[in-house]
This record gives structure tokens, C-alpha cells and sequence, in this order.
């Protein structure tokens, strides 16, 4: 049995919720941009990413590839921020806890 061939980039189809934390990601890298005082084209020119391509990140954009986004994030020095995403998993250690004490 043959795979389907897929011609375009599959776009990103995301919740209500999912897409407002996409949005406010974008609008908090456009916040930290003009905080630090850049224009549009200074960022673009030190991530090598285009004036659109930037834009979109800004507006919350999920069809923009994360690799783009980690390279806005290190642009304005915030990389650290993405390698705390999951560290403080209440959820992950609660489920732990549970399993530990036989699921009751």
C-alpha cells in the first residue's frame, strides 16, 4: 500500500486554547523586541530570517517552524526560557505519585 504524496507543508491545526498561547508567545517576543529597543529589521538581520517570516512569529503565527521561533528567542537572549518549558511538571509528578502509592 502506497503513502499519500503530499505536495505543501501540512499546516498546524490547533485548539482555541492552543492558538491564544501561540498569539501571546508572539505578542511577548514582539514586547521583548521593542524593550530592547530593535526595529524589524535589525532582528531580521540577526536571525537571517525574513522581514515576513518574523512578522508572522510576532503575530502568534503556527505555521511558522519552531526552528524559527528558537532563533527569534536566541536573538533577543530568551533561549534559556524554552529549556524551562516541562521543568516544573506538577502534573507529570502528581501522576508519579499516584503510580507510587499503587493508584489509589
Amino acid at each position: 500500500m502506497s503513502r499519500p504524496h503530499h505536495t505543501g507543508k501540512q499546516r498546524a491545526v490547533l485548539f482555541p486554547d492552543q492558538q491564544r498561547a501561540v498569539v501571546a508567545l508572539g505578542q511577548n517576543l514582539l514586547l521583548a523586541r521593542k524593550r530592547r529597543k530593535l526595529t524589524l529589521k535589525v532582528l531580521c538581520e540577526r536571525t537571517g530570517l525574513n522581514y515576513r517570516t518574523v512578522a508572522r512569529i510576532e503575530k502568534g503565527d503556527p505555521g511558522v517552524s519552531l526552528g524559527h521561533y528558537v532563533r527569534v528567542l536566541a536573538a533577543l537572549s530568551l533561549l534559556d526560557d524554552l529549556t524551562k518549558v516541562g521543568a516544573n511538571d506538577d502534573l507529570g509528578r502528581k501522576l508519579q505519585d499516584i503510580q507510587a502509592l499503587g493508584g489509589q
